[in-house]
């Protein structure tokens, strides 16, 4: 973690428990700015301009604190806060934040380094240098991780080779409940909204239920101010981007504050963009409008806080698969219009040595699709609805953390879900339909001197009720699924930088409603799609091993894995065709099951050559294989590296801090194909970023600048659902403007 030093001292009796103390840095000068976290408390404090920090009305007990402030290594330590305590924060310069602490791994605060889980972040410097306006693409950049995309705003996030509902995807900690498990949709949240993304790569049912079965993403916002029993706060925060390649721009603002328990914060963001650009011509009918925002309240005492959150995710996307207008008609082309609305209700409660922690959430989303948006011969809209449908979701956990900062510590919970599926519009892709659940779990970790063991399991139950459907020739259906988790790992830390750590888990997934019911024209993928409403869940089992340095120039990750995943659902071609006009049928698909596995690693190099300059490198592969038949399973990433280079300094008269990096990535030709797949070539793309920081009339100014595809160079990536007909964008310039 990079700690260089922490001394706790125990200072005379002002009322009420504390947590204060100062910031320094290596040179003892202070440090302004710092923002001191209570993890498990969502209580945050600034230091001021003598590096001072104070945090009143603080529960006694064991808490993780992290210190962050950008330029630093992130500070975190086990503290014990009984009475007035006083905390003294060294922090070591260093070029780019490595978080030290991980809480999606084990749903608590956890040392990242010691955690058996193959778990990793972006923080959010690394979310601010990457500029995407997807999260998949901003993920993209881990090692092991890549982006299933539809152009450049709809992406999913693929870990290890499995994506969409292989993989959930979390807001704060809940669920996110959408129909992003299909081809033409990502997640539903703005990855602008998020301090940083937290994940886990490979299983984690044991921690999250279905669909954890090859990672979890967790996006995290930041915390709300804290007035501490001080003065009111209140702060302000304003960003402008825009990039050239589809003429995108994009206006956010934020206002925050506190007052004596109470902080709240509203955030809303605008974009708005026009269609994309090759390197040999536009791609008709793929800009994107959207406006996302959050409205937060939270009320904090001496015993925990209270927090409401309401977050809304809205746009229309537009598609490139367009058929051709009328006659006469202005192009438009088809486009998916959703809106997707949650309210989280969250506690976080200190009662003796247990820490309670809610979670509730109620979440609507709506996804419809038109088939055209140009005017016809005569002027008037030209329009219709493919399909609509929506999404209602109840969702509860209740956990309860032992152990904080002990050598044993761990979570009991239960979980709960109620959904229901409406099929609405001219097309039912899925019939109308319930689904309940509940869940338990247990998860345990201790450490005994350079040793550390996790193990956990959990047990879920589910009813899925489909209601008869005549158009999907569907009677009314039940499903009834009971499905066990576990994990159990270990990790051995022969020095304090170094960790070996070995990791076994099972996880499991419940079929889709597509994959069970389907039965009808899927046009964006030119087929005729065919449900198999036996399908049983899948069950995966995956080994991994990794090896984790973290020294003070030199950090080093490398990670091997094989997941074997017991009936796996995929679609396969049949000899059949369904006429569904005069002139044109469509080959007929089918969903169908059996077991699979997929083999791989990820390595993850960076060194700090000299004060100025770091160097990285990071790779990765992953082989999968249908067991039944010997072919390889479809849309499997092909391997790739990426080797870069940072200049950075914060020793500059204009600039509190700057930087210039280069970075080239060297993607391979899949050769291992699919009857599904589509092959492309291999190729390079070349990207440039930079940004400095400085003050600008009494607020930090943050100036980003990037350069995507430098050389324009021509090509197709084989995760583009784009690849049979159009090329990914060519050269992209990029510019943010960041006011706090």
């Amino acid at each position: 973690m990079h700690l260089l030093a922490a001394a706790l001292l125990f200072v005379g009796p002002p009322p009420g428990d504390t947590l204060a103390g100062r910031v320094t840095d290596s040179d003892g000068a202070p440090v302004p700015s710092a923002a001191v976290l209570i993890s498990e408390l969502h209580r945050v404090a600034t230091s001021g301009t003598d590096g001072a920090f104070r945090l009143a009305d603080v529960p006694p007990g064991e808490y993780t604190v992290i210190v962050r402030h950008v330029g630093f290594a992130p500070f975190a330590r086990a503290v014990a806060v009984h009475g007035p305590t006083n905390l003294t924060v060294m922090l070591r310069r260093a070029p780019v934040w490595v978080e030290p602490v991980t809480i999606t791994a084990t749903r608590a605060p956890s040392a990242a380094l010691g955690s058996p889980l193959s778990a990793a972040a972006l923080s959010e410097d690394g979310l601010r240098r990457d500029q995407s306006v997807s999260l998949a693409h901003s993920l993209a950049r881990l090692p092991g991780v890549n982006a299933l995309t539809t152009g450049a705003q709809i992406g999913k996030p693929m870990i290890r080779g499995l994506a969409g509902a292989r993989v959930l995807v979390l807001a704060n900690g809940n669920r996110l409940e959408d129909y992003s498990w299909s081809d033409e949709d990502g997640p539903s949240v703005d990855a602008r909204l998020a301090q940083r993304v937290e994940l886990i790569r490979g299983p984690a049912s044991v921690l999250y239920g279905s669909d954890a079965l090859g990672g979890v993403v967790n996006v995290i916002p930041a915390e709300l101010p804290d007035a501490n029993g001080g003065p009111r706060v209140i702060r302000t925060g304003f960003e402008l981007s825009g990039a050239t390649n589809n003429a995108e721009l994009e206006a956010a603002a934020r206002v925050e504050g506190a007052s004596g328990p109470w902080a709240w914060r509203v955030f809303g963001i605008g974009r708005a963009a026009g269609s994309l650009h090759t390197p040999v011509g536009e791609l008709d009918n793929t800009g994107f409008g959207a406006v996302n925002g959050e409205a937060v309240i939270s009320r904090r005492g001496a015993r925990g806080s209270t927090t409401l959150r309401y977050t809304r995710y809205a746009g229309e996307f537009k598609l490139l698969e367009a058929d051709e207008p009328p006659s006469g008609a202005t192009a438009g082309g088809p486009e998916r219009r959703l809106s997707d609305d949650r309210v989280q209700a969250t506690g976080d409660y200190v009662m003796g040595s247990l820490r309670l922690e809610t979670k509730a959430q109620w979440q609507r989303h709506s996804l419809v699709e038109v088939s055209d948006t140009g005017t016809g011969p005569t002027g008037t809209p030209f329009e219709g609805t493919v399909f609509d449908l929506l999404l209602n979701t109840t969702s509860l956990d209740v956990l309860a953390h032992h152990g904080a900062g002990s050598a044993l510590r761990g979570t009991v919970g239960v979980s709960g879900l109620y959904q229901t599926n409406d099929t609405r519009g001219p097309i039912p892709l899925v019939p109308d339909a319930r689904v309940r659940s509940a869940a338990g779990f247990a998860f345990e970790q201790a450490t005994r001197g350079r040793w550390s063991a996790l193990a956990g399991g959990r047990v879920d139950v589910r009813r899925l009720t489909a209601d008869g459907n005549a158009t999907l020739a569907l009677a009314p259906q039940q499903r009834d699924y009971t499905a066990w988790s576990g994990d159990v790992g270990v990790v051995y830390r022969p020095i304090e930088t170094v960790a070996l750590a070995a990791n076994a888990g099972r996880a499991w997934r419940a079929p889709t409603l597509f994959e069970l019911f389907s039965n009808g024209p899927h046009l964006g993928e030119a087929r005729y799609e065919i449900g198999d409403a036996g399908l049983k869940p899948e069950a995966g089992t995956e080994l991994d091993g990794t090896l984790r340095w973290q020294g003070t120039r030199v950090r080093v990750e490398l990670a091997a894995y094989r997941n074997s995943i017991g009936r796996f659902i995929y679609i396969t071609p049949t000899d059949s065709f369904v006429h569904v006009t005069s002139t044109d049928s469509l080959r007929v698909y089918r969903y169908q099951q059996a077991d699979a596995r997929l083999l791989g690693g990820e390595a993850a190099l960076e060194v700090d050559l000299a004060s100025p300059l770091t160097l990285r490198a990071r790779a990765d592969g992953v082989r999968g294989t249908n067991r039944a038949t010997g072919e390889p399973l479809p849309l499997m990433p092909p391997s790739r590296v990426a080797l870069g280079a940072e200049l950075h300094s914060s020793t500059l008269r204009w600039a509190e801090r700057a930087r210039l990096a280069v970075e080239a990535q060297f993607v391979t030709r899949q050769t291992r194909l699919n009857p599904l797949d589509v092959p492309t070539a291999g190729y390079t793309l070349l990207n440039l970023e930079a940004g400095l920081e400085r003050p600008l009339w009494g607020r930090g100014i943050q100036i980003d600048f990037a350069v995507r595809n430098i050389g324009n160079t021509a090509y197709r990536s084989f995760l583009s659902r784009y690849k049979e007909f159009a090329l990914d964008p060519g050269r992209n310039l990029v510019l943010r403007l960041s006011l706090e």
